[in-house]
């Protein structure tokens, strides 16, 4: 009996929790941040690692998400998806081989090691993407130098969902 009066407050605290959902990501709304749907929209969260999806038809998903490592490398802004690529090739930028000359020039799509994962969005901004990742551990974390990453499965399904010209917001 006592040990159930003591939780209810933590039980009621937990249940009237406002916008935020059983993984505790902020819940968004994209007419807070787009003027329409348009032929989609992706929001990608920095603060809540998330990345949020809308089709033209107002379907949702919510993906967990990798964001960079430091607010320098942070781009926030409206963006839109200028191309996609399965099995994306990665080339360090130049900034990242000045903090590690050691990086390869070059990994092929599909080659081990590459940290793009299965499958790329390349956003207007030059060097910043929404990619797979095959380092999960990088998931829910300050990770990248730059770009959005999801798990594999997740980059897949977003993939097939998200269409070149999507509006991405990044905040």
């Amino acid at each position: 009996g006592a040990a159930a009066t003591l939780a209810a407050p933590t039980v009621l605290r937990a249940q009237n929790a406002p916008d935020r959902n059983a993984s505790s990501f902020v819940t968004q709304s994209w007419q807070d941040h787009f003027q329409s749907l348009g032929n989609g929209a992706i929001l990608a969260d920095i603060t809540s690692r998330a990345l949020h999806y809308w089709a033209a038809d107002g379907t949702y998903r919510l993906f967990p998400s990798s964001v960079p490592m430091t607010e320098a490398l942070t781009r926030r802004g409206y963006s839109h998806i200028t191309r996609k690529r399965v099995g994306p090739s990665w080339t360090p930028t130049p900034n990242m081989r000045e903090r590690d000359p050691t990086l390869p020039v070059t990994i092929e799509g599909g080659a081990p090691g590459n940290p793009l994962g299965t499958h790329a969005m390349y956003l207007h901004w030059p060097f910043y993407l929404i990619h797979g990742t095959h380092d999960t551990r990088k998931i829910g974390r300050r990770s990248s130098s730059g770009c959005i990453g999801l798990y594999n499965e997740h980059i897949e399904e977003l993939y097939e969902l998200a269409k070149v010209g999507t509006q991405v917001l990044l905040i």
